[in-house]
């Protein structure tokens, strides 16, 4: 897969600031210039791996960037720096999964965790972004929460999507927030299943196990019948298009369907957790 430059942009490199840091911090240090060979020794390295982690190369040891803030005291600058070269694939691969989204006539999704983004409340997006990224500002959750609601615009459209929607029981029985604001998010669920293109469905606890077990997953298919596969992780996300793995992954989610609470079923279920929040 390739990253769309022409829509997009040009894709920010956080290794390649990564390197321009480490290489500043070298050359600039207050107690004296550092060699290549003299940052090795001090970081327990190699002078060929300074050099070419100053020259953007992969990959970064993740035990050196807490190495360089305590040589250069820069109060976790390569801390956070690496951070973001960890997470470097992530937008530009949400934005592609995006762009598929709003394009998608079908979309298929089987969550083991969450309640997927098409389907969250404000109250109950706010407290996973919370969760997920502690040190961000109110200013920027709440940008956040703007942007994923903001996807949910495709279910009003004239001509919505096919959407399938099969979570585990234990989703619906989890409380990430307070019991009303709970409550709020289970009745979203049943209104948006209660849609003429939209089916949401609970999986048992006690279900067959199956391929799909290990985590969440999102069949996009495009106007031209090509559907692809979007799995996310923690902070990376991966799109898979060759045509047989997905083909193989699309058998599995309709085995799944197979094995979850008919719609009417699962409708009663939420609204059985409802009523003991």
């Amino acid at each position: 897969m390739t990253e769309d430059h022409g829509i997009y942009g040009a894709p920010s490199n956080p290794r390649e600031a990564f390197g321009r840091a480490l290489r500043d911090a070298r050359r600039q240090r207050q107690a004296g210039r550092l060699s290549q060979s003299d940052l090795g020794r001090l970081s327990r390295t190699s002078k060929s791996t300074i050099s070419r982690i100053e020259g953007g190369v992969p990959p970064i040891s993740s035990h050196l960037p807490e190495l360089f803030d305590q040589i250069f005291e820069t109060d976790g600058q390569f801390k956070r720096l690496y951070e973001e070269v960890v997470n470097q694939s992530f937008p530009a691969v949400f934005r592609r999964r995006m762009a598929l989204e709003r394009q998608a006539t079908a979309i298929w999704e089987w969550s083991p965790t969450i309640i997927p983004g098409l389907f969250q409340t404000p109250e109950y997006a706010r407290a996973l972004f919370r969760s997920g990224y502690p040190r961000a500002t109110e200013g920027e959750i709440t940008n956040y929460v703007r942007t994923r609601l903001t996807r949910q615009e495709l279910l009003r459209n004239d001509a919505p999507p096919d959407v399938r929607l099969v979570v585990c029981q234990s989703v619906i029985q989890r409380r990430v927030i307070s019991r009303d604001a709970m409550r709020e998010q289970l009745a979203v669920l049943i209104t948006q299943g209660g849609r003429p293109t939209t089916r949401v469905q609970v999986l048992p606890l006690d279900a067959e196990p199956h391929i799909l077990m290990d985590g969440p997953i999102t069949f996009l298919t495009a106007p031209n019948h090509v559907s692809v596969a979007c799995v996310e992780a923690f902070r990376t996300a991966n799109i898979h298009e060759d045509p047989e793995p997905v083909r193989t992954a699309m058998r599995a989610y309709d085995d799944l369907t197979g094995e979850a609470l008919s719609s009417r079923e699962s409708a009663e279920f939420i609204r059985k957790q409802m009523e003991k929040l």
